[in-house]
This record gives structure tokens, C-alpha cells and sequence, in this order.
């Protein structure tokens, strides 16, 4: 093919016309392969509506032949007719061979066309036959049907009026039996009592002037007020029911002016009792000003409150976090997007940073000035540091970190779902940024308004938390790399073990399972983008998306494979083959990665195709499997070395598989590279 577009390029360029003499081949430069199926399938629509009339364009709708050989004729020389010719004739040659492949692939399918619009002729006669009969038939269902309607139509008018009947009997029986209901759970359940009469009160209220009605009131009206003096009871007696009992009160319309002086009444007395109960457990202080006991036992007191604070900063974490991983689980309907990952980790960590900040100022008015306690030395050292400082604010930021590294480390349960790989990326970057500012601003905010006492205890650096934090978002950096990886190499393990690698038929496109690996590390590409910056490249080489990508490495070619030096003696390839991986660099896979997205990307491409390495290893290949190997590993080094920090690991890795697979193949009979390329470029 490569001929055949010099010939025709030489002779008439592009458009087949002989002014553009030696236009197709640049001085000789390499020419686009895919210029023949340009020729063939002709200029899109919009190239054709915008392109002038050009009687002398062979592949144009306004080609003359006529003027075409006038103009041939007086422009052109002899040998360079002759050339045309001969070009001409390979090009009708090749198009009468693709006709024919075509209607050979195609011939089943034509066979098959033939036999169902035969099948379908005989069918539709039978179908019209059925189509009446079906017709005769629905005619005479709906008449019997409109016979039985109307003989029918009067019980069901009484039907009707009997479950109207029915119905209001119902209604009338479960207001006999309220007073019943009230009765029995006026002692038990006061609240389900006062729900049965609020349903009934205003049907009752409605109808008391029939007597029935009216009695069935009168008995509610007596259970109900001696519920009411039950409460009244229970509110003097039980301060912890304060509220309830307010509440069933006012739901008994009893008077709200009584009802709050009683309320106020017993609160403040309850408040009194509770307040000479911390005041008992004061230290008592001598002339001198100091305490007569050691620590207070209200410290205690106020290290059960952090404790409970820590404990409600932990439930809050954990909530946002199931948000964030409903968000990232939830369906989206097709042309809206939901929110991405930059907005959900600035929700996120606004939200943990705004609560934590809520629960520093609660905490911080235990050390007001206008409290009384807030002078003893407790509250001046120990409490700032070990309650607030190490017992609040690092515990919180040590369990977070320990959390969100739990995603990674911790085994899943049995039949639990595991993380999302978004999640595992979100929390890796939340870990980051409290290594990078939060922990820092955190402990400035706590130091700051509860300053420690230069004799306290000691505290725990600043330093050591960010270390905890970064040990962790690497954690979850690398897991979210071998889970993508993984995901990536199952499913070009499958593809490889479940083909028949001896019998396949040439090779015609690239293999489907490849152009998914493709999407596959595109969008990923674009979901670590989110949230990493770019990181740095190894500097590309000007062909990398054209280099050649031979079956054999230099130490596996044979005869005119092989390179210049030649052995005196014959030698081994698998020697050659090892002597050359002593002197190339090793690659590590499963190597730590930096918090960048090309070393994220070239994580997840090492270990894809390390597993599509060892998977060839495992399998023995015919001609035409080696020579798919050989389109496939040219399709994934046209499109993937973009993705890594050094194209060089990706182009070791493809060779490794294709010497593999030249290795493992029992008819080593490569593809001409320039076929691999006309393949790849029309996949």
C-alpha cells in the first residue's frame, strides 16, 4: 500500500490531479498509511460541500473523463502516464480483492437475509388468517362482556352501597370501644391513649347531640382527667419525665400559664440540686489559698465531658464520611453530573474543621474568666494540655488518621462492600492536606486559646502528627494504585486465558478488551487529576507514538532481526536474553508512589502489564497469535506512554511481552510493521 500512495502521489497527488506533481511524498519523507482508505471511502460530507468542482478529481461526484485524459495527456510525460497506469491498475486490483473478502465475510449473512424474507413471506399469509380470527374473537368477547356488565350491574350497585354500610359500622365500632381503649391504656401507654382520643375527639364533639354519641364523650372526658391528675403527679414526683409530661398535658388542652410556672417551679429546683452537688465536690481552700485535696474531683467530671465531645467529633466524621460515600455510590441520571471530587473533599474537610473548632468553643468555657473554678491551677495546666490539647484535639486527629488508613489495612468483613478507589483518593488527599497546613493550623488554634503552662507536661509535636498523617495518605495512595491495577490487569488476564491463542484467524483490529484498558486508564487519569498535581516527566523522545514495536528484542532476533555483531560460535538466546537484563534497569511494580498523578498513572500501567506479561508466559501462540500480540502491544504503546512518568518502562514492559510471545509462539512470523500501524490507526 505504501507503493501504491508514492505511485499515485507522484503522478496526480492527493485529488488525482497531475498539478500536484511529487505533493504526496514531501521529498521523499514518509507518507500516512491511511491514504488509501481515504481514497476509497471518499471526503466526508461538509469537505465535499465546501471543495470546488473539480472535473479532473477521479475520486470527485463532478469527475469528466474526458478532460481528465485531455489534460493527462498535454501535462504529463510518457513515463509518467505509464506510472500513473501502472498505479491505477494496483488500485483496482486491491479494491476487487477487498470486494471480494467483503462478500466472502458477508456471504453467511447474505444467505441468512435470503431465508427470513422467505420465511417471512409464507408467515404474514398465516399471520392475516390469525389477525382475523383474533378480530371475530375480541368482537365477541367484548359483547359477552358488555352482556354480563349489564346483567351484573345492579348487584354491583348494592354491592356498593353494602360496603358503604359496612364501612360506617367499622367507624361506629371503634368509637363504642374508645372508652375501652382509653380505659386500658390510661395506666400503661398514656401516650397511644391520648393519640386514640385525639382521633375521636372531634367526630365526638360533631355528633353529641345524638345521646349515644354523648355518653360515649362523657366516659372519655372522666378517663381522660384522671389521666391528667396521673400526670400532674408524675410531674411533681419524676423530674427526669419533666418534659414528656408537659408535652401529654398541653395535648389534654390543659391551662399553659399553670403548666409553665409548674414546669419553671420544678426545673429550677432540680437545677438547685444538681449545683449543690458540684458544689460539694469542690476542694475546700485553706487561709493560704491553696487546696486542701490534690486534683479536683471535677476533673473528672470535665474529662467524662471530652470524652463525650471526642466521641460526638468521631460520630460526626464518620456521618460525613457516609455522605461523601453515598455521593460517589449514587446513580446519575444521563446529562447531569453530580459533585466532584474537589467539591466533596472541600465539603468534607470544611465541615470536620468547622465542628472541631464548634467544640473547642464549648470546651473554652470552662476557662472563661467570669467563672469561678477557672483560676485553680487544674484548669490552667493539666486540663489545657492533657484534656483539650492531647485528650481532644491529637486524639481526634490520630483516630482519623488511623480511620481513614483502616480503608487500606483493615480486612473487609464478609460480605461488606469495600471502599470505592474514589474514596480511598479523596481520603488519601484529606490526609495530605492535614500533613500540609491542617494539623498545623489546628494546634495553633487549640495552643492559642488554651495556652499551655510552661511546667505542664509534655505535649506531643506537631511533626509526629504530620508524619502519622503522610504515612497514612501514602497507605491509601498505594492501595488505591493496586486496586486500580488490579481491576485494570483482571481484565487482561481473562482476555488472554480465555483465547484460543494457536487457532485465531489473522489479525484485522485491535483486540476490544485493549481499547477498554485504554478508557479504562484515561479515566482514571482524569479522576487522580481531580485532586493531584501533574508531576514531573521524564523528557519524551519526538517519535514516541511512532516507534516501532518489533516482536523481537535485540537479543531474540533472529538472522535479519539480529543485530550487526555476530557471534563467532552459535550462542543461546535465552544467554542474550539474560545477558541483556543484567545490563537494563530494573523496574520495580509495586514501588511506592509519589502523590502526583504520573506516578499514580505509571503505578496502575506497571502492574497491568506485568500481569499481561506473565499471562503470555503461561500460553503457546501460533502465527496469527503472535501477530495479534504484536497489533495489540503497538495499539497500547501508541496511547499509554502519555500516561507515564518514563515511556521507557512502558516500552520495556511491551517488549518483555512481545519477546515472550515470539518465545512461546511455534511459528515465529512477524507482521510487517507498517501493517501493524494501518491496523492500529483504523481501530
Amino acid at each position: 500500500m505504501a507503493a501504491v500512495t508514492a505511485g499515485s502521489g507522484a503522478g496526480s497527488g492527493t485529488g488525482g490531479s497531475p498539478e500536484a506533481t511529487g505533493g504526496g511524498t514531501g521529498g521523499g519523507g514518509w507518507r500516512r498509511p491511511h491514504g488509501p482508505l481515504q481514497r476509497y471511502y471518499g471526503p466526508s460530507t461538509a469537505e465535499a460541500a465546501d471543495a470546488a468542482p473539480d472535473p479532473t478529481d477521479i475520486n470527485g461526484p463532478h469527475f469528466d473523463p474526458e478532460v481528465f485524459m485531455t489534460k493527462v495527456r498535454s501535462e504529463c510525460p510518457l513515463g509518467q502516464l505509464l506510472a500513473r497506469e501502472a498505479a491505477l491498475g494496483r488500485e483496482i486490483r486491491a479494491l476487487d480483492s477487498d470486494m471480494q473478502t467483503l462478500l466472502y465475510e458477508n456471504y453467511n449473512k447474505f444467505i441468512s437475509a435470503t431465508d427470513t424474507i422467505r420465511k417471512m413471506k409464507v408467515d404474514f399469509r398465516h399471520m392475516e388468517a390469525e389477525m382475523d380470527d383474533l378480530a371475530a374473537n375480541m368482537a365477541a368477547i367484548s359483547a359477552s362482556s358488555a352482556r354480563v356488565s349489564a346483567a351484573l350491574q345492579d348487584r354491583h350497585r348494592r354491592g356498593a352501597q353494602l360496603a358503604g354500610v359496612q364501612a360506617l359500622l367499622r367507624k361506629l365500632q371503634a368509637l363504642v370501644e374508645v372508652p375501652g381503649r382509653l380505659r386500658r391504656w390510661a395506666g400503661t401507654e398514656p401516650a397511644r391513649a391520648l393519640r386514640c382520643h385525639a382521633r375521636a375527639r372531634a367526630v365526638l364533639r360533631h355528633y353529641r347531640h345524638l345521646p349515644s354519641f354523648r355518653a360515649i364523650e362523657d366516659e372519655s372526658h372522666a378517663i381522660m382527667a384522671d389521666l391528667a391528675q396521673r400526670l400532674r403527679t408524675r410531674l411533681r414526683l419524676d423530674p427526669k419525665e419533666l418534659t414528656e409530661c408537659v408535652e401529654m398535658l398541653l395535648q389534654l388542652e390543659e391551662p399553659a400559664e399553670e403548666l409553665s410556672e409548674e414546669f419553671l417551679s420544678q426545673a429550677g429546683a432540680r437545677l438547685e440540686a444538681e449545683l449543690a452537688a458540684l458544689e460539694a465536690e469542690l476542694p475546700v481552700a485553706d487561709p493560704s489559698g491553696t487546696a486542701t485535696t490534690p486534683p479536683p474531683p471535677a476533673s473528672d467530671i470535665l474529662d467524662f465531658r471530652v470524652d463525650r465531645y471526642l466521641r460526638a467529633l468521631q460520630t460526626f466524621f464518620l456521618g460525613c464520611l457516609g455522605d461523601v460515600r453515598q455521593a460517589l455510590a449514587a446513580p446519575r441520571p444521563p446529562g447531569k453530573e453530580g459533585p466532584g471530587l474537589p467539591d466533596l473533599l472541600a465539603t468534607l474537610s470544611a465541615s470536620v474543621l468547622g465542628q472541631l473548632k464548634a467544640v473547642l468553643a464549648y470546651v473554652q468555657l470552662f476557662t472563661a474568666r467570669d467563672v469561678a473554678f477557672a483560676s485553680l491551677p487544674y484548669f490552667k495546666g493539666e486540663f489545657c494540655v492533657t484534656a483539650v490539647r492531647e485528650g481532644l484535639v491529637v486524639a481526634f486527629v490520630r483516630w482519623l488518621c488511623r480511620t481513614a488508613r483502616g480503608f487500606a489495612d483493615g480486612p473487609a468483613e464478609r460480605g461488606a462492600p469495600a471502599a470505592p478507589p474514589a474514596l480511598l483518593l479523596l481520603l488519601a488527599r484529606l490526609c495530605l492536606d492535614y500533613e500540609n497546613s491542617t494539623i498545623s493550623y489546628i494546634l495553633t488554634l487549640t495552643d492559642e486559646q488554651f495556652p499551655p503552662q510552661d511546667s505542664g507536661p509534655a505535649v506531643t509535636p506537631g511533626p509526629a502528627l504530620c508524619a502519622e498523617a503522610r504515612a497514612a495518605a501514602q497507605r491509601l495512595l498505594d492501595h488505591y494504585v493496586q486496586v486500580q491495577g488490579a481491576a485494570v490487569a483482571q481484565m487482561l488476564r481473562k482476555s488472554v486465558e480465555t483465547r484460543d491463542w494457536l487457532g485465531t484467524v489473522e489479525p484485522r483490529n485491535v483486540r476490544a478488551v485493549m481499547k477498554r484498558v485504554v478508557e479504562d486508564i484515561t479515566a482514571i487519569d482524569v479522576q487522580v487529576g481531580q485532586l493531584f498535581e501533574e508531576g514531573v516527566r521524564r523528557a519524551q523522545s519526538s517519535d514516541s507514538s511512532r516507534r516501532a514495536f518489533s516482536v523481537y528484542s535485540s537479543s531474540r532476533a533472529p538472522g535479519r532481526y539480529a543485530p550487526s555483531y555476530t557471534p563467532s560460535a552459535p550462542m543461546d538466546t535465552h544467554l542474550l536474553s539474560n545477558i541483556q537484563k543484567l545490563f537494563s534497569e530494573r523496574i520495580d511494580i509495586f514501588s511506592p508512589v509519589e502523590f502526583n498523578k504520573v506516578s499514580v498513572l505509571t503505578g496502575i500501567i506497571k502492574i497491568s502489564l506485568k500481569t499481561l506479561l506473565e499471562c503470555v508466559r503461561l500460553r503457546t501462540l501460533g502465527r496469527f497469535g503472535l501477530q495479534q500480540v504484536q497489533v495489540d502491544g503497538h495499539y497500547l504503546q501508541l496511547y499509554l506512554w502519555r500516561f507515564a512518568s518514563d515511556e521507557r518502562v512502558v516500552q520495556g514492559l511491551l517488549d518483555e511481552v512481545a519477546a515472550s510471545a515470539a518465545h512461546r509462539c511455534l511459528d515465529p512470523v512477524p507482521m510487517e510493521h507498517s501493517v501493524v500501524e494501518l491496523i492500529c490507526e483504523r481501530g
